[in-house]
């Protein structure tokens, strides 16, 4: 009777230990894949910054270390190795495009211009859908850490090496000091 017992208790705690393995991977695949569509959304991203360079540079010529620091971002961005770097290339970009759009204001041709409308409309979606990206993975980070910090999921975690992930923190295009409407 007690062998049934400790059997029973140790099945219990074995089949506990794969259903928190299992959603410790679950949460992980989840991670990864907030992960990848940020990824997509900052590619788009990045695919616009040339035209919208070109497209102000057409009109305001001058403004060479504005642009010059805009491409510096972007490269930055897309080398960027680790999710604080990114994070703070991808700063570095937002400040720079805010910096881009001011200077077309100055532009009342450049701000009819279909194409920089065009332009501004797809970078507005795409913000967005960056936003969006980020929230879902930030989310799904969170879940992760809590399961891989709680008590007792914390010892399986920990035995096949789940690691907390860090979460992406960028500046809303929203908040900050030289607020642009990309609306026209």
């Amino acid at each position: 009777m007690v062998t049934w017992i400790v059997l029973g208790v140790v099945g219990a705690i074995a089949l506990w230990a794969v259903w928190v393995f299992n959603r410790l991977v679950a949460l992980r695949n989840r991670v990864d894949n907030g992960w990848s569509q940020i990824d997509v959304q900052l590619r788009r991203r990045y695919d616009l910054i040339p035209n919208l360079v070109e497209t102000v540079k057409g009109y305001a010529a001058h403004e060479r270390e504005l642009f010059e620091e805009v491409a510096r971002a972007r490269a930055r961005a897309i080398e960027a190795g680790s999710i604080p770097d990114q994070a703070d290339a991808e700063n570095a970009i937002t400040r720079g495009l805010r910096r881009l759009l001011a200077v077309a204001e100055a532009y009342p041709d450049l701000k009819a211009s279909e194409a920089f409308l065009a332009l501004q409309e797809e970078l507005t979606a795409t913000e967005s859908k960056i936003a969006y990206a980020r929230q879902f993975y930030n989310d799904q980070v969170m879940r992760l850490n809590t399961l891989i910090g709680s008590f007792p999921a914390s010892v399986i975690a920990r035995a096949f090496g789940f690691r907390p992930r860090e979460f992406f923190s960028i500046d809303d295009p929203a908040r900050g000091p030289a607020p642009v409407d990309l609306t026209g």
